[in-house]
């Protein structure tokens, strides 16, 4: 009956614009209850809330000719509902298609490192985009936007994984050869305070020892002591001293003298006769001269 009458209702969040004889009024309906001439007028409610539209993933190349995949959702709402009537037939297709061919040109002017670390600045760049092309003729304000997902190619994501594990790789090394320098500066310190004083080494050396066998283990250590490496080390000059004198005697070529072996004489020992006469018995008749025995 309400409706019958031209009474309309309009909610808080809806604007009304009333077309008398199919001429826009420039008036613009509050919310609340209002009435419309049922004969010559019609009214048209217009949404004010922000509208949430999905931008569908676009396939792009980027200023450095890597293939993407982005997909983004855009915010935006009405300011002059007059103009969202009548400029435009249906403005919720029309940002969805602009948001899409901007998506498009800003993926080409950035580079994959831009998209993938600097998302603020190309959602900044891609609102601007937006909005220049449906804010003043549209009467539609683009409010946010940003970049929801970036899909790589199975062959970039394997490459950007050996970088990073070659970055961690290079940044642990680094860290370890630091650490490396600063433990050696630390110890030439330390080896400096011991050279001060001998009984420190000593120490160090009973430290080692207990926190060897803190555990239990079949570790054996036979502690030396420093004084008799010290004795070998003092030693050692005068072995090397005494090498070279041998080197220089065979070195000339000249052989060592041989000690003279006095000649052995054997004493006389006188032969019984018997054994003389048997010899001589015995003795072959082939001319050979033969042996006088004396006795």
């Amino acid at each position: 009956m309400a409706d019958m009458f031209g009474f309309k209702i309009i909610t808080q969040y809806e604007r009304g614009i009333v077309f008398r004889w199919g001429r826009a009024l420039p008036e613009v309906r509050e919310a609340g209850l209002t009435w419309v001439n049922p004969f010559s007028e019609r009214l048209r409610k217009v949404n004010m809330q922000i509208i949430v539209a999905g931008v569908p993933a676009q396939e792009a190349i980027t200023r450095d000719n890597v293939t993407l995949k982005v997909d983004a959702v855009v915010y935006y709402r009405v300011v002059d509902p007059v103009k969202a009537i009548i400029n435009v037939q249906n403005y919720a297709y029309a940002v969805s298609q602009v948001a899409q061919t901007s998506l498009r040109s800003v993926i080409g002017q950035s580079d994959m490192d831009q998209l993938l670390s600097e998302r603020d600045k190309v959602n900044a760049h891609l609102k601007d985009v937006i909005d220049a092309p449906t804010e003043e003729p549209w009467g539609i304000r683009v409010e946010r936007v940003e970049v929801k997902d970036v899909s790589l190619p199975e062959s970039m994501k394997r490459s950007m994984s050996r970088q990073a594990e070659a970055e961690r790789e290079r940044r642990a090394r680094i860290i370890s050869a630091d650490g490396e320098y600063q433990a050696s500066k630390k110890l030439a310190q330390a080896a400096a305070v011991m050279s001060a004083d001998p009984a420190a080494l000593q120490l160090r050396l009973l430290q080692t020892v207990v926190e060897v066998a803190a555990e239990k283990n079949s570790t054996l250590v036979m502690p030396v002591p420093v004084e008799l490496l010290r004795f070998f080390d003092r030693m050692a000059p005068t072995a090397d001293r005494a090498e070279p004198v041998a080197d220089v005697a065979e070195d000339d070529g000249a052989l060592a003298p041989v000690p003279e072996v006095p000649a052995v004489t054997m004493p006389e020992f006188a032969v019984p006769a018997s054994l003389a006469a048997a010899g001589t018995k015995n003795a072959p008749h082939n001319g050979a001269p033969e042996v006088a025995v004396t006795a």
